[in-house]
This record gives C-alpha cells, sequence and structure tokens, in this order.
C-alpha cells in the first residue's frame, strides 16, 4: 500500500508476518489515567523506528529513516496501524 504524506513524501507500506505485526503492537507501552484516558506513552521514538523498520518496504537504513521528519514518522506510524488493523 503505497501512502503519500502532508510532506509530499511517498512511503510503501509492506505486508508483514503475523508474528512481525504481534512484535510491532508489542512495542507500544500505553499508560492511562484512572478515567480510562491515555496518560503517556513510553519509547514513542523508539517503537515508531521499530515500525518504519519492519513496516516499511524499501531501504530502512539510518540514512533512509533520517529523512523523515517527527511528524513525517508519526503520520507513517498512524498509517500503519490502521492498515494493520484491517480485518479486525
Amino acid at each position: 500500500m503505497k501512502i503519500t504524506l502532508k510532506s509530499g513524501k511517498e512511503v510503501t507500506l509492506k505486508e508483514v508476518s503475523l508474528d512481525e505485526r504481534d512484535e510491532m503492537f508489542d512495542s507500544c507501552e500505553y499508560k492511562f489515567d484512572k478515567k480510562g484516558n491515555l496518560s503517556d506513552i513510553k519509547k514513542p521514538h523508539s517503537t515508531i523506528t521499530k515500525w518504519l523498520r519492519l513496516g516499511l518496504d524499501g531501504d530502512v537504513s539510518d540514512e533512509a529513516l533520517k529523512v523523515f521528519s517527527i511528524e513525517d514518522r508519526t503520520e507513517i506510524f498512524l498509517e500503519m496501524q490502521k492498515f494493520l488493523h484491517l480485518g479486525e
């Protein structure tokens, strides 16, 4: 699946195995308050980098990933979550 980011950059998501998908989702650590509202996300940068390395089709070297701004990285991460939740 190809995505065009708000910045104009294009990325392609690849199909990942069930094991890779589980590894990606297990890397997210969320903290909720007593009312059930999201209050904190732990390790957001390393989690996003892991998702990019596992979920992007093509070059995922440090050099290739450094071209993305934090906004780009976050947008890709959110699109990947939508993509991986399809069928659930």
